[in-house]
């Protein structure tokens, strides 16, 4: 075996992928609401990123599992990016178009084919960016399913009256609450069964900032099947499928605990 030879095999790619801008764009916005930067987790299952916020208020699981890319072949790897770098690169593509991906193993760069564009990025050392923790499995007292379009409304006008908002259950009437009440005015949506794709009831009531409901619900297209499990004081998980895409995506904000 000549020594180019052996070159060439000790550079094989780590990491090759081909996806769509749809794609790609639906799996980092709900990250990008969050964080600055994040590291992409290489798997054999596709791409998973898990971030948590400075604050410790908001985390993110997103998904794009392998059936849904083009092309992928990976070795177990972390990647480190800064999210508006990339996305400035991915801006460059059409609607649809095709984005090739390939991690060249001895400079730790990633290279980018965009419409005939090849850029080459600069990765973050994943150990330089924030650890983040597991997703709690949180055993909450009730669950609501409902559109991206109704949470979207529900949250818009709880942020019209003020800087905080609760998200709340009641078993009774088996209705889905979000309300606000500020200095002078206050607000309330709420949705029964009729309303609701679906709802298990229980006692919840839980306050939270609206800064990260609305950075929650921003990246939620209007006809996904939105999941809330919520409960009494405790962090309101916020799952979906996106229904243009393959992509899965899992929000976690904690409450403002309130004081007698």
């Amino acid at each position: 075996m000549s020594p180019e030879t052996d070159t060439d095999t000790e550079t094989e790619a780590a990491f090759t992928a081909t996806v769509s801008k749809d794609e790609l764009s639906e799996l980092l916005e709900p990250v990008q609401v969050l964080v600055d930067e994040c590291k992409i987790r290489l798997t054999d299952d596709g791409l998973n990123i898990r971030a948590v916020d400075p604050a410790n208020v908001g985390m993110v699981d997103a998904e794009l599992p392998k059936e849904a890319l083009e092309q992928y072949e990976a070795k177990s790897d972390v990647i480190g990016v800064n999210l508006e770098r990339l996305d400035d690169i991915i801006s460059m593509a059409d609607n649809g178009a095709l984005i090739d991906f390939t991690l060249d193993p001895r400079t730790r760069k990633l290279e980018v084919v965009v419409d005939g564009l090849e850029y080459t990025m600069a990765l973050i050392d994943p150990d330089s960016i924030r650890q983040e923790p597991d997703l709690p499995d949180l055993d909450l007292a009730a669950e609501v399913v409902l559109t991206g379009k109704e949470l979207d409304r529900g949250i818009t006008a709880a942020d019209m009256v003020s800087d905080h908002g609760a998200l709340a259950v009641d078993p009774d009437t088996a209705e889905f609450e979000i309300s606000a009440e500020g200095d002078t005015d206050d607000a309330y949506y709420t949705l029964g069964e009729d309303k609701l794709i679906n709802i298990s009831p229980g006692p919840a009531h839980s306050l939270f900032s609206l800064d990260y409901l609305k950075d929650v619900k921003k990246p939620i297209p209007k006809d996904a099947e939105v999941t809330l499990e919520v409960g009494d004081e405790f962090p309101v998980k916020a799952h979906y499928d996106s229904p243009d895409t393959a992509v899965r995506i899992t929000f976690m904000v904690a409450p403002r605990i309130q004081s007698d």
